[in-house]
């Protein structure tokens, strides 16, 4: 009897929690990271009558979303969906609730995480999601928790609504939507004029930007918006929202054909406090009206969802190209070079002159993010320093990217702006992908954004200052792929332990990977045998004669000043005495030793600890990679006949 009434109260306790299984809202309510979606649902009297009634999928953002828009009133229908949609069958276009029923955009996207989902500009937290539930009617409902909140595109207080727009009725109307007090006249005025408005109307789902108006300052540059600007202006057949973007990855544009080819790109840049979203063109091939090159462009109001795609309004026009070096540098006072100009205002107008009385200019610009680091902030100050240092980035020649990387086997130096000062290059390729390093005064950097064009040459940014050393001896060589040799050398008998030292100053002349070519081609069995571990002492003795350590580090300039007085400079050198000669001829140095005549390729590579000179042939001669036997000097390749010798008497005894 008791055993019938417990399985009659379980019974009943199984079908009480049945019948209160939760609802959609009540999971909301339950949850305390959704409660203000959660309390807007319920106040909103048509979402809420929604998911009373029948199926849905609803994106719900988190508390934390809407902290970041704290004066924003969030449209509860825009994140509603009348189907129940799990994760694995989300379409790219999907109708939402919201009056004109306006789409909303699901991107996918891979990372070193797995796959990324994206609703518009929110991304889907996958842990968090695909919860199902049933109304009381029994209607499937579907939730998703996103990190944004999804912002439609409204009309102002007062105007007349336009449901759902397209973009070219975005264009049109620009001035009755929300979108702060940017405008768009101008632009509009050109696609009218080129007579391109079915490009904006077209069906289908693109990607679409649209400058501001300051951004048709100069008054010329309205007249250069022609129908193939316009046309580089859009993405066919992808919609990309800014969170969802694939960094520095290039699109083809509406400009994108046989004889001119053009692509869109989007790409972020920190200057240590924020990042800023930009998006550049890239004039892949050019023709007689459009210049080759990449233009820039901050995107100054992102992700305005239409009927046919996304809308980003950007600060200027792409593929325009009217402006100089100096007045790229002077445009955007927030820009992606604001640093840069700030500093080289701080010093002084010399520099921005020398720009203008180029005729023709390469500039290396550091990053908003470069002039962050501590070893940059310690010298700004240093007004004569900086000088120098600005300079190191200025070329008076046209270089772009695929000038570098055609000739990266034929270029060796490029001459600054700095007398006797040069940028050298190289090409690291990984796949497709080919990455550009520049090393000047000692440091090396990587052209982030390169071959920003203007009309008087190019402005390549890179992600470090020059000329400001960040590394010691021992960094420098283990990031320079040209000094491998010398750094593989060293690894044996722990040479280059020492060359990490804060406690002394080190002059270290360091023979290239050419170098030690050049020797195997002179007297190969040298180079092999110095190579091999058997001769590690060697090698570590001869790398001592190219040590000097002190408390004090000697330039190029500072040995040549010390030569004049002698005809032969002693230097004390970890193994020895060397003895040399200077010589310069064309801003370039070169050693005489032991009557050979040696280039420096490279001088003056300033590091925190040391100074390096790259030179074209190691301090060596055959002579030093021998070993004594008995007495007598003889080489190492000697032994085996020797051993033969021997065990050939040794037989010869016992036989007799």
């Amino acid at each position: 009897m008791m055993a019938m009434k417990l399985i009659a109260t379980l019974v009943l306790l199984i079908s009480i929690g049945e019948s209160h299984t939760k609802t959609l809202l009540e999971k909301l309510q339950d949850d305390p990271d959704l409660s203000q979606f959660a309390d807007l649902l319920e106040r909103d009297g048509a979402a809420k009558s929604a998911l009373d009634y029948r199926s849905a999928t609803i994106f719900a953002p988190t508390n934390q979303a809407f902290q970041r828009y704290p004066d924003m009133k969030a449209n509860i229908q825009y994140h509603i969906t009348n189907t129940p949609n799990k994760l694995e069958s989300l379409k790219s276009v999907i109708i939402t609730d919201m009056d004109g029923n306006p789409p909303i955009y699901i991107s996918r996207k891979r990372s070193p995480h797995g796959e990324e989902i994206y609703v518009n500009n929110a991304m889907i937290l996958k842990s968090r999601s695909n919860v199902e539930l049933k109304n009381k009617y029994g209607k499937r409902q579907v939730l998703h928790v996103i990190d944004d909140i999804l912002v439609p595109l409204t009309t102002n207080q007062g105007s007349n609504e336009i449901y759902n727009p397209d973009a070219l009725q975005f264009l049109t109307n620009a001035n009755i939507f929300n979108i702060g007090s940017h405008r768009v006249r101008s632009f509009h005025q050109r696609v009218v004029y080129s007579k391109r408005e079915s490009l904006f109307q077209a069906d289908g789902y693109h990607t679409f930007f649209i400058p501001v108006e300051e951004g048709f300052k100069p008054p010329p540059r309205p007249e250069l918006i022609d129908k193939k600007v316009i046309d580089g202006h859009v993405i066919p057949n992808h919609v990309i929202f800014t969170s969802s973007a694939t960094l520095d990855h290039p699109f083809e544009t509406e400009a994108f054909e046989d004889n001119l080819k053009v692509t869109a790109t989007f790409f972020t840049q920190n200057d240590g406090k924020s990042a800023k979203t930009y998006v550049k063109s890239n004039t892949v091939i050019g023709d007689a009206k459009h210049t080759a090159g990449v233009v820039l462009a901050e995107v100054v109001l992102g992700n305005i969802p239409v009927k046919n795609g996304v809308v980003h309004l950007i600060h200027r026009p792409l593929m325009v190209v009217d402006t100089t070096v100096a007045k790229f540098l002077e445009e955007k006072e927030d820009g992606p070079l604001f640093k840069f100009y700030e500093v080289i205002m701080d010093v002084g107008g010399e520099f921005m002159q020398a720009i203008n009385n180029m005729k023709e200019v390469t500039l290396f610009a550091p990053s908003n993010e470069a002039w962050n680091r501590p070893e940059v902030r310690n010298i700004l100050a240093n007004k004569q320093k900086m000088r120098e240092i600005l300079n190191l980035h200025l070329v008076s020649d046209r270089y772009s990217a695929e000038k570098i990387r055609s000739n990266n086997n034929q270029i060796i130096q490029i001459p600054t702006n700095v007398d006797k000062k040069f940028l050298y290059f190289n090409v690291l390729n990984n796949g497709d992908n080919k990455t550009i390093t520049v090393e000047g005064g000692g440091v090396n950097a990587t052209i982030i954004q390169s071959d920003i064009a203007a009309t008087n040459g190019f402005v390549h940014i890179i992600d470090h200052v020059l000329g400001v050393p960040y590394t010691s001896v021992l960094e420098k060589l283990q990031t320079d792929p040209m000094l491998n040799d010398t750094l593989w050398l060293g690894t044996r008998n722990r040479f280059n332990e020492q060359l990490n030292g804060t406690t002394a100053r080190y002059t270290y002349f360091v023979p290239s990977n050419r170098a030690w070519k050049s020797l195997d081609n002179e007297i190969p069995s040298t180079y092999k045998k110095l190579f091999m571990p058997e001769f590690s002492y060697h090698a570590n003795s001869i790398l001592e004669r190219h040590l000097i350590v002190s408390n004090r580090v000697y330039t190029m300039s500072d040995l040549k000043n010390m030569s004049i007085a002698t005809d032969t400079l002693i230097l004390q050198t970890v193994r020895d005495q060397l003895k040399i000669r200077i010589s310069e001829h064309d801003r370039r140095y070169s050693i005489t030793w032991n009557n050979k005549k040696i280039n420096v390729f490279r001088s003056d590579v300033i590091c925190t600890n040391g100074i390096i000179h790259v030179i074209d042939h190691p301090f060596i001669e055959e002579k030093d990679v021998i070993i004594p036997l008995n007495g007598a000097t003889k080489n190492v390749y000697q032994l085996p006949s020797l051993i033969t010798s021997v065990l050939l008497i040794a037989s010869t005894y016992f036989l007799i």
